[in-house]
């Protein structure tokens, strides 16, 4: 048990030191080559203009960088650290597996850098032209590739066909496994917009991947509890830097690799732990599901109503319309996530 705690927390406070001492470097470029938007703000949309805009451009995109680098540095570093020294204290905090944790960091890497690739068209648009990244169509194709892929491997290389109900048997879903996983995984994705306050996403995500830690770690899927806590390991030192005035945003590149992330260890805390924590994703995500059912929302009754229900769209935003202090929001959301994470930990858990 001991070992088990020190193999969870030594990657965890690894990833936030390593993120500490890479966000000089990395901030300096960012700043150095004007890395941030050329053209603030959206179309048709001056409420959120009058919050935002002035300071999308004068604060830098990419942060997200410094999350998914620290958690790269630190499993490489312990992997390797392990292999070459020959030390079975080494080997045994080593907790890069096929079963636990290969999946997790390629949907990491893969949607990191699939973020970047947009962040970089963002901000060599110029100020005449109206490209704004990758566009969403195609962001949410290579979001339903990466998910098709993923699902796959749990279905074939896992053999999940299943999701945990609590008091209940599993429900099996058979090949429709595949799709559903798939659409969660767009879901998941879509909540991402939540990355629109300073401190904002950075509390929440870091809260998300802490109760998937300890859910792991009670279902014994330790490998799995150490990847997540590394991610909320570097997610801290991000947010450390992101806390009001933030000296950069997390933008596609960390909230496409979390959010993608998020949805297989959400998996994989699932039936193959004994749990449920597919069924306790919205409970412990629940800001990134109000952000998503916000917008719905908001589009369904502009265009059958011919009205807004919010003063505008993501929700955080509409508190920030009508008086709320940014720094009210981020904090509010801080603790409305901490204790819907403690209540989708004892959700996920149950029976097991």
């Amino acid at each position: 048990m001991i070992l088990d705690v020190v193999k969870v927390m030594t990657p965890a406070t690894l990833a936030f030191f390593i993120g500490i001492l890479l966000t000089p470097l990395v901030a300096h470029y960012l700043y150095k080559h004007r890395a941030w938007k050329k053209t603030g703000g959206k179309e048709n949309a001056p409420i959120f203009n009058s919050l935002h805009k002035d300071r999308e451009i004068k604060t830098p995109i990419m942060g997200g960088v410094i999350i998914w680098a620290s958690v790269l540095v630190t499993i490489s570093g312990v992997w390797l650290s392990a292999h070459l020294l020959g030390s079975s204290f080494l080997e045994k905090l080593d907790f890069l597996s096929r079963d636990q944790t290969w999946l997790p960091l390629f949907t990491l890497v893969v949607g990191a850098f699939v973020g970047l690739w947009n962040d970089i068209f963002e901000i060599k648009a110029s100020e005449r032209s109206h490209e704004k990244g990758i566009s969403l169509s195609v962001r949410l194709l290579i979001v339903a590739v990466i998910g098709t892929f993923a699902a796959w491997w749990f279905y074939d290389k896992l053999e999940v066909a299943s999701i945990g109900i609590p008091f209940a048997e599993d429900l099996s879903l058979g090949i429709f496994f595949i799709p559903f996983f798939v659409l969660v995984m767009l879901a998941v994705y879509a909540g991402g917009v939540i990355d629109g306050i300073d401190g904002l996403s950075g509390g929440v995500f870091a809260t998300i991947f802490t109760a998937y830690a300890g859910i792991a770690f009670a279902q014994e899927q330790i490998n799995l509890a150490a990847f997540s806590a590394t991610v909320a390991g570097a997610i801290l030192a991000f947010l450390w830097f992101n806390v009001p005035p933030a000296r950069f945003y997390m933008s596609e590149t960390g909230t496409m690799g979390l959010t993608l992330t998020l949805t297989v260890v959400a998996f994989l805390a699932d039936t193959l732990g004994g749990g449920h924590g597919v069924f306790a994703l919205p409970i412990i995500a629940f800001p990134l599901v109000a952000t998503v059912a916000s917008n719905i929302i908001q589009v369904s009754s502009k265009k059958l109503l011919k009205k807004k229900v919010f003063q505008v769209a993501p929700l955080h935003h509409h508190f920030e319309a009508i008086g709320w202090p940014s720094a009210k929001v981020t904090m509010r959301y801080w603790i409305i996530s901490i204790m819907m994470a403690l209540l989708g930990v004892i959700v996920a858990l149950i029976g097991v």
